[in-house]
């Protein structure tokens, strides 16, 4: 395996931490301080840390059918989006301490699409914002029979109101071509997948 990392574990010093905020997530205020590239150490620097915790997504693929299915929701993080707060988006939830992200893989898809997925394949697993939040998702791609799945989805007690879609594997790309696609999570996805889809159509391996 390649590391081309100069610093690690060793290179970096919390000097004070302190929860600043604790409700569905916690904020947390850190002093800290890391060696620099140049030499010497940093000057003492404060940051907020979002602590969202790893999450899991799953793009949902039919190889017989060439279809995609899409997750349709209010975001609130999106109200100053041009097209608007409802994203499309692969089927996503956190991870509970103690579960893994593929048993947390099939209880989202059960409850954001009704569907049981008949292969759960790696794509990749990514910091979202390391710049200010801990958040790891853990992507998976779900081969499935998309055929008349569409309907309404969500977990009442969460406040869940989704759309489940499908669409044709070419109007997702064009879609995603013209910037109406812009959730990362599905951006990631929908690239594995154009690297993958001629083996995935012809039942071959793909590419982890």
């Amino acid at each position: 395996m390649i590391n081309k990392h100069r610093f690690g574990d060793q290179d970096y010093r919390i000097e004070s931490r302190e929860t600043v905020f604790q409700g569905f997530f916690r904020i947390t205020k850190l002093v800290v301080s890391h060696r620099l590239f140049g030499g010497g150490w940093s000057r003492l620097l404060g940051r907020e840390l979002f602590q969202r915790g790893d999450a899991v997504g799953v793009l949902l693929y039919d190889p017989e059918h060439h279809r995609i299915g899409l997750v349709e929701q209010f975001r609130v993080g999106a109200l100053n989006d041009h097209h608007g707060p409802w994203q499309y988006e692969v089927v996503a939830g956190m991870i509970e301490p103690g579960r893994t992200p593929e048993q947390v893989a099939e209880q989202e898809l059960q409850e954001e699409a009704g569907i049981r997925v008949q292969k759960l394949l790696p794509i990749t697993n990514y910091l979202v914002s390391a710049g200010g939040t801990d958040e790891k998702m853990h992507m998976f791609c779900g081969l499935c029979n998309l055929q008349d799945r569409e309907g309404i989805f969500g977990a009442d007690h969460e406040g869940e109101d989704i759309m489940f879609q499908v669409w044709p594997y070419d109007d997702v790309m064009k879609a995603q071509a013209e910037g109406l696609l812009n959730s990362a999570a599905l951006t990631i996805g929908l690239f594995w997948l154009q690297l993958n889809i001629e083996n995935l159509r012809n039942n071959e391996p793909v590419k982890v």
